[in-house]
């Protein structure tokens, strides 16, 4: 058993009764199952049956990518990113997300694409950027679509093609990406399908955050009556929610 596992079991608390199939995940993770591993760090970030307890999570994440595996590199660099049991470093998140890409984790590519798109932790490369997304894109990854869709829409280090931008919106839409689904929608209002663009309103709309809230609700909002009340009142509903929090 590695150091790194013996000191996280010692540090691990008495575990309150959890469902069967959350404690197998536990069982697998200790028994040095990486999938599992990343699982179990997840739910230490996020879940209602265990306080949360990000330092515990990362240090589950960084067991698993010390033995190579790709998601486990990706969830460190999103530690690094957003100061998850560990202060914020961009760098380190930046170095993490590239290792998780070349060892071809999709998520790896996209999260490095952003950092260089962004300028965050390393030098703004919108062409190396629009490589990885179009690598993780390629292997079906429906948020990077959308940036290969953005890129294509706007001519950012590639010719200018509205027609292929709007069949990446499309891919993007069609494997659940909130943001892809807001943009094919408004795609195909511009073209002058209505209704197809509100069926995909629709779907967008659960999971759709505060910035493409406020999207949807002009786009809706300027179609007065002929458009969809109902989910207009739903999307401000939600706005109205996300600003109380």
């Amino acid at each position: 058993m590695s150091r790194l596992l013996r000191r996280t079991r010692a540090q691990t608390p008495n575990t309150p009764a959890l469902p069967k199939d959350i404690d197998a995940i536990r069982l697998r993770a200790e028994q040095g199952h990486v999938l599992a591993q990343v699982q179990w760090g997840d739910i230490l970030l996020d879940s209602v049956y265990l306080p949360r307890d990000p330092v515990r999570a990362r240090q589950w994440f960084l067991i698993a990518a010390k033995a190579g595996y790709a998601p486990a590199h990706n969830m460190v660099g999103r530690c690094h990113h957003f100061g998850w049991g560990c202060p914020v470093d961009l760098t380190q998140a930046a170095r993490r997300y590239e290792i998780a890409g070349q060892l071809g984790d999709p998520w790896g590519h996209y999260n490095f694409g952003i950092l260089l798109m962004r300028g965050l932790g390393v030098t703004t490369d919108l062409r190396r950027a629009l490589s990885l997304f179009r690598v993780a894109a390629d292997a079906g990854h429906a948020k990077s679509m959308n940036l290969v869709a953005r890129f294509t829409e706007e001519g950012w280090e590639t010719a200018r093609d509205p027609i292929a931008a709007r069949d990446w919106y499309r891919r993007s839409a069609e494997g659940g990406d909130y943001r892809g689904q807001h943009n094919y929608a408004t795609a195909l209002l511009e073209q002058g399908d209505k209704e197809a663009a509100l069926r995909w309103w629709r779907r967008a709309a659960d999971n759709a955050t505060s910035d493409i809230l406020q999207a949807m609700d002009r786009r809706l909002a300027s179609l007065g009556p002929e458009g969809d009340p109902v989910l207009l009142a739903q999307v401000r509903r939600r706005l109205e929610a996300e600003y109380q929090l």
